[in-house]
């Protein structure tokens, strides 16, 4: 198993906190990283994509209220709402009983606005915590092409090559597109999903435009939109806002769409090796993808994540807002002797950064001039992760 940085933080949430939901996309590691907090606290684990483990659960409160004292890790757990009522009843009670912490851990493939359940019945009880996908602070530094090739699923980055690897990933899409959409009660066309997935990709990075994909797609834009909020809250997109501030200039106002998995990407477009993917259109865009992916997995929550760009071409392709009033500005090249153009600098100047970052797929850290530093990707994680420890 490679270790994942988050088993720490829901350490120490169950100490203090009566259920932690763990959120993110299937294959990504969660049952694992379940069943390493299970190894170092007295659980029990239930899979509700088991019909054994279900029947346990056909009178819920009388087999919980069994496991009194013992952390219940209930996985796949979308798959019970109703659960959730059962869940908080016996929070209460245990409450009553002098116990707090460490009572439920619920893993999840879908957002907390897909499991309004927990939210609902949750409220004050509960925290959410996101797995993502195997990021550049999880492997070792010499395998960070590998990682920008294949994505971060495990099993699609520990494959034994490039070709095991896309195979992986191929079927991964089909069941998603086949099995794990419908399972929610959406009636999608798999085909239709498909051809917006593979759009998408050829678009990574690109401004959300609702109307011209539905022309491509040969349905309305409303459509297009709810199947945009699916596959976010599922964690395969990522919507990155644009900065709300004030320039005083026509500035980009709408989102910018990644598919979150780089691997998944390259999939989508066929790509399934190194030298393919260094000779595609899409290197560039998919290199930026993978980069913010990882920053803002280092982020803490409360910062703001955004880019910028006006109406003239002025850009910062990802700029962090930390609550201490430090906004940092960070432009992602893929060469190795990275230059900002003028617009940058602009850019920098209109939304008064404190910080500028140049990431680039080198190896070494240095001035580019006195507001400028040029860094590699692993650099900057471990600098946003100790901006972050310094605010928690």
């Amino acid at each position: 198993m490679i270790p994942r940085s988050l088993l720490p933080q829901i350490l120490k949430k169950l100490e203090t906190v009566p259920a932690v939901v763990l959120l993110g996309p299937r294959q990504v590691g969660k049952t694992t990283l379940a069943l390493k907090v299970a190894g170092q606290v007295q659980s029990v684990y239930l899979d509700m994509e088991s019909q054994g483990d279900l029947a346990k659960l056909s009178v819920p409160e009388l087999y919980l209220e069994s496991k009194r004292g013992s952390l219940v890790i209930l996985d796949e757990v979308q798959h019970m709402p109703d659960i959730f009522t059962q869940i908080r009843v016996l929070i209460d009670r245990n409450k009553r009983h002098g116990i707090r912490g460490g009572q439920f851990l619920l893993l999840g493939s879908a957002s907390p606005k897909l499991l309004q359940q927990s939210s609902e019945s949750l409220a004050g009880r509960v925290s959410y915590l996101e797995l993502p996908s195997l990021m550049a602070l999880e492997v070792p530094w010499d395998s960070i092409e590998v990682l920008w090739l294949r994505g971060g699923f495990p099993e699609s980055f520990l494959s034994p090559s490039d070709g095991t690897s896309f195979a992986w990933l191929r079927d991964f899409i089909r069941t998603y597109l086949e099995r794990d959409i419908p399972a929610f009660g959406n009636r999608i066309p798999a085909e239709t999903l498909r051809r917006l997935w593979i759009m998408l990709a050829y678009q990574q990075g690109g401004l959300l435009n609702l109307s011209q994909l539905g022309s491509s797609l040969g349905i309305d834009s409303k459509t297009v939109s709810r199947y945009i909020d699916l596959l976010t809250d599922l964690f395969l997109l990522r919507r990155l806002s644009p900065w709300s501030g004030n320039a005083r200039k026509r500035l980009v106002r709408s989102p910018k769409v990644y598919i979150r998995d780089s691997g998944l990407v390259h999939c989508l477009l066929g790509i399934s090796d190194v030298d393919a993917l260094l000779s595609h259109p899409v290197a560039g865009a998919s290199w930026e993808g993978f980069v913010i992916e990882n920053l803002i997995s280092q982020a803490p929550p409360e910062a703001l994540v955004s880019f910028y760009r006006t109406n003239a071409g002025a850009e910062i392709d990802l700029l962090i807002e930390f609550t201490d009033g430090q906004s940092w500005s960070i432009e992602i090249k893929r060469n190795i002797a990275p230059k900002p153009g003028k617009g940058f600098y602009i850019s920098y100047n209109d939304v008064n950064a404190t910080r500028g970052f140049i990431v680039y797929p080198g190896n070494e850290t240095y001035q580019l001039n006195d507001d400028i530093t040029v860094t590699p990707l692993t650099s900057l994680c471990e600098m946003i992760r100790a901006q972050a420890l310094a605010l928690s």
